[in-house]
């Protein structure tokens, strides 16, 4: 049984880290803070071989992206290519576009296609891995659409669970990675909290009030590897925001 690597979700920074210079200064910090890996996602415009000359002069390797599903759709090739280029495994798409939610068709629809480009990918060494959001727990017919994509695709449609928004969609992050057990490798660590006003916020992890213990223990149990932190929206600079998460999963006996 062995722990999730933390890993820092470069989203969480992203209005730190528009110009390629930006992105250096910002992977510096995050090695800095104790990070050893990071998720590619929302950050600005750099060539592919510079951002790989950046992170192997840094010292951090890419465990795992977001990118935008026409480019699944269009450039499956440059893909695969980028994702070699950089040693890293794991193509993450952070949603399903806006018409493939609109009815139960349009869902099945996407989960055909997904779990052929998942097919591709896995071909080439590569494996896809799909990240949550609240809506997938709308309901269609009775069955969520997170159950939908679980049911109706396979091994090459992997997952990457969302704490924060599997509670936020009113299910238990726990009880679901139990559910992806064998098809997620992947996991995304964003805490909830609420403030005074009765509305839940997206808090650093250990912050907030999400059952850490149990969720880390889950992982732990079904082969989860990889835990980036992401926090899309902080109360606090985002660098220091990540901090913050980084030892608070440190003495809950995470490594990165």
């Amino acid at each position: 049984m062995n722990n999730p690597r933390i890993a820092a979700q470069l989203y969480t920074v992203r209005e730190y880290m528009k110009t390629a210079d930006d992105i250096e200064k910002g992977l510096k910090k995050i090695k800095d803070m104790g990070y050893n890996a990071v998720q590619v996602s929302g950050i600005g415009k750099i060539a592919d071989e510079a951002l790989k000359d950046l992170v192997d002069e840094i010292g951090l390797k890419i465990c795992v992206t977001h990118i935008p599903f026409d480019r699944m759709q269009n450039d499956i090739d440059g893909v695969i290519k980028q994702h070699k280029l950089w040693d890293c495994d794991y193509v993450g798409l952070g949603s399903m576009p806006m018409n493939a939610r609109a009815d139960k068709d349009s869902v099945l629809a996407f989960a055909k296609e997904a779990n052929e480009i998942g097919r591709v990918l896995a071909d080439n060494g590569l494996r896809f891995v799909y990240h949550n959001h609240a809506f997938e727990f709308a309901k269609f017919d009775g069955k969520t659409i997170m159950d939908i994509l679980l049911e109706e695709t396979d091994e090459n449609f992997g997952f990457e669970i969302d704490t924060y928004w599997v509670q936020a969609g009113g299910a238990n992050p726990v009880d679901w990675i139990y559910k992806v057990e064998g098809r997620m490798d992947v996991v995304h660590f964003k805490d909830m909290g609420m403030n005074h006003e009765n509305k839940q916020m997206m808090t650093e992890v250990g912050e907030g009030n999400l059952n850490w213990v149990d969720i880390i223990k889950a992982c732990n149990e079904t082969g989860v590897k990889w835990a980036p932190v992401e926090q899309d929206i902080c109360q606090r600079n985002p660098f220091e925001s990540l901090e913050i998460s980084l030892n608070n999963l440190i003495d809950l006996g995470l490594k990165s």
